[in-house]
């Protein structure tokens, strides 16, 4: 079921060098620093206060809002401090920091949750802490409840991982892949949805065939080979690829009868059905150029990135530069210490060399960068009004379409800050809405 793909897009270098390289538990670190905010939506209300003594999966962040996602312990020990930091670019936020003491004592919440209704499931969900693991971080209980009026008929599952490097997801589909058909089912009976269709690039034939061995007894499970091309992980790609349906301009997925979640989530719904484990860990791709070994690691959530490239072996030299994700849509970090978080499916860090930023040049209008949108956008064009401070005349450009796959500035032979210009423009075309 295949419906000729998407328009655009790239074929960077996959780089995927941890494929074939199965998942390693990290010890419990030093400490842990855990983010009240680490989800799209209301940030976390800290419950705890310096001096507390807390448990593994332990509520400590409540959920105050229904967009939100509770925050849990993800160690045994005192909490030594609760301040505000900066956590990569975003504004402060309260972080909870915890001294582990070694034991990793379950907390008396931990539990199976009791499911019998819809209602039941979609609360366990959010009871959980689980947020979208393929890195967007939207709360997964929200995602599973879309309006009453709106009929989603179907559920795909996204096994694409087409950022070079990152393998975190293809670990889960090789080592849990019997979660993953599990947690499908669970998601496709207490929703409702009638069928699944899992999408795999081509690039991970292995991954097709455990997939497909694994759903091969279930006729409402289907595992589909996509082709290998950039960004075909992008909800609105996958969609049109796998049904031939297109998301509207400012619409969403269910507004066209899909829902979809991320493999490594999906696996994790089982997971929790079957132990009551909140989201306390993950399995995190740390590689690149400055890594002296590296590998696919279970890590708890909070560990500091620094303490990871320790288990890894350490890193050659300083980086010139460190990205949490993948090097097309990932976040430079501005300290190694920053902590690993439930959205973080990869640390990578690379040398000066290649962390450079290049100078730009002047635009030559070639329209490469029209050629691999995706979503049929003009990002020269929209580039051309930012600089120009032309605000004004950006309403017809739809600049928010952008899902900031960086495929412009990719492909642009002047190097052209293409995808920062768009947000400069999203960021107008959101004020502007609010006046």
């Amino acid at each position: 079921m295949i419906f000729g793909g998407f328009r655009g897009g790239v074929n960077p270098p996959s780089s995927k060098n941890t494929m074939e390289l199965a998942t390693v538990r990290m010890d419990v670190p030093s400490k842990v620093v855990i983010p009240m905010n680490q989800h799209i939506g209301a940030p976390c209300q800290a419950l705890v206060k310096k001096g507390d003594n807390v448990k593994v999966g332990q509520v400590i962040g409540n959920a105050g809002s229904y967009v939100s996602a509770p925050i849990h312990s993800s160690v045994s020990g005192t909490v030594t401090s609760i301040d505000e930091r900066i956590i990569s670019a975003s504004k402060p936020i309260v972080c909870v920091e915890i001294k582990p003491d070694g034991l990793q004592e379950l907390s008396e919440e931990v539990k199976p949750p009791s499911i019998d209704s819809r209602e039941s499931f979609l609360n366990a969900i959010k009871a959980s802490g689980l947020t979208g693991l393929g890195g967007a971080g939207f709360p997964t209980h929200v995602k599973l409840n879309p309006p009453e009026e709106v009929v989603v008929d179907l559920l795909l599952i996204n096994a694409a991982e087409c950022e070079p490097y990152i393998t975190s997801d293809y670990r889960e589909c090789m080592e849990n892949s019997s979660n993953i058909i599990e947690g499908i089912n669970h998601v496709l009976k207490w929703t409702g949805i009638p069928k699944a269709i899992i999408g795999v690039e081509d690039n991970k034939p292995k991954a097709i065939k455990k997939l497909s061995e694994v759903a091969s007894s279930y006729d409402n499970i289907t595992v589909c080979s996509l082709k290998s091309r950039y960004p075909q992980g992008a909800e609105k790609m996958l969609i049109q690829t796998l049904t031939g349906r297109e998301v509207p301009s400012g619409k969403l997925p269910h507004d066209v009868g899909c829902l979809v979640m991320n493999v490594t989530s999906v696996a994790f719904v089982a997971q929790y059905i079957k132990t009551g484990l909140p989201l306390i860990k993950r399995r995190i791709t740390v590689d690149g150029s400055c890594v002296v070994t590296p590998k696919n690691v279970e890590v708890l959530i909070g560990t500091p990135l620094q303490e990871v490239f320790d288990f890894c072996g350490g890193l050659i030299m300083d980086p010139g530069k460190v990205i949490m994700g993948g090097p097309m849509m990932g976040i430079a970090l501005y300290s190694e210490e920053l902590p690993v978080m439930k959205h973080t499916n990869a640390i990578l860090a690379f040398d000066e060399k290649e962390g450079l930023i290049p100078e730009e040049g002047p635009c030559i209008r070639c329209a490469r960068c029209v050629n691999v949108c995706p979503v049929n956008l003009l990002p020269f064009d929209i580039d051309r009004l930012v600089k120009a401070n032309r605000i004004e005349d950006l309403n017809d450009h739809h600049a928010m379409d952008c899902i900031e796959c960086g495929a412009c500035v990719y492909i642009c032979p002047a190097k052209r800050m293409l995808l920062q210009s768009i947000r400069l423009a999203k960021d107008a075309t959101r004020r502007a809405l609010q006046k």
